[in-house]
């Protein structure tokens, strides 16, 4: 018996830079996010306080690309759910480059809710339905892109965006 094995990511974090939201050829907005996460401990020997962080690529595509790209900003709070995707580019002088990003399937937004949010998209669904329709990729060989890429929950009220 084989297994498909299993790619799934999630991560909690704050946007480094304002949301880059472009346009595919076929009108699809797509999004790029740079989600910082930490890891914070104290070094046993010194008793120091110790930071590491780690910068995320996080890709919206559609609706979910336009919702973040209009209420999202430098700083946000981000629940964010998707998959590991890998994608080769060349670089100006012809050689092949590849970038690991995380495409999303679901944002949440744990900021508090701002005055001009728009309700939840696809409200006559159930949250089930939403989360798990399915969702075509579209082909990032469409996606143009002339630069290459730059490098815990806590009771905060969450929005969701779901992918219908």
């Amino acid at each position: 018996m084989t297994m498909s094995g299993v790619n799934k990511v999630t991560i909690i974090g704050n946007l480094g830079t304002d949301p880059d939201v472009r346009t595919m050829p076929n009108g699809d907005a797509v999004t790029t996010l740079s989600v910082a996460t930490s890891d914070v401990w104290n070094d046993k020997n010194t008793g120091e306080r110790k930071e590491v962080t780690e910068w995320h690529r996080i890709v919206l595509f559609r609706r979910q690309a336009e919702v973040a790209g209009q209420y999202l900003h430098k700083g946000s709070k981000v629940y964010i759910e998707g998959k590991l995707k890998t994608r080769k580019w060349q670089d100006q002088n012809g050689v092949d480059r590849y970038t690991t990003e995380i495409w999303a399937s679901e944002l949440q937004m744990l900021d508090s809710k701002p005055s001009n949010f728009p309700p939840p998209l696809g409200e006559s669904q159930t949250k089930s339905q939403q989360k798990h329709s399915p969702q075509p990729e579209p082909p990032m060989d469409n996606f143009d892109d002339d630069i290459p890429f730059s490098p815990i929950h806590h009771g905060f009220s969450k929005h969701s965006i779901y992918v219908i």
